[in-house]
């Protein structure tokens, strides 16, 4: 084989291995949550905010954290959506849709759900229940 067919090859070769360990630095991987546990933090696609979520309640807090120390938690849902039912960690959890700002809730006991819009502004944040 010539030197140069050698070149090509080991060149090709790191570019596509350069290009795979990018491709994985750039993803930041979910950490692993029980289920069953009575608080979980939710990540959106907003790098600063995710949602605390009381999986006995369905309670549910806006967190944000900032480099500068100016973070902060905002109430999304103070009712206690369990009121008279069974209290279990884990009855309620949240999966997010394509829509970066909405989230669904679910009573994974129950089957009912709520549309939860976090948001900057405190007139764009909404608990509705999905009938």
């Amino acid at each position: 084989m010539t030197k140069f067919r050698q070149l090509v090859i080991i060149s090709v070769l790191v570019f596509c291995c350069n290009n795979l360990f990018a491709q994985n630095r750039d993803t930041i991987s979910e950490p692993s949550q029980s289920p069953t546990v009575p608080y979980r933090l939710f990540r959106t696609t907003n790098i600063w905010t995710f949602i605390k979520l009381d999986t006995i309640t369905g309670k549910m807090w806006q967190v944000q954290y900032s480099i500068d120390g100016v973070g902060g938690t905002v109430v999304l849902n103070d009712q206690d959506l369990a009121s008279g039912k069974e209290r279990i960690s884990g009855r309620f959890t949240l999966y997010p849709t394509s829509n970066m700002w909405t989230f669904i809730l679910i009573d994974q006991i129950e089957g009912n759900t709520w549309q939860v819009q976090w948001s900057q502004e405190r007139r764009n944040r909404l608990v509705l229940p999905i009938n």
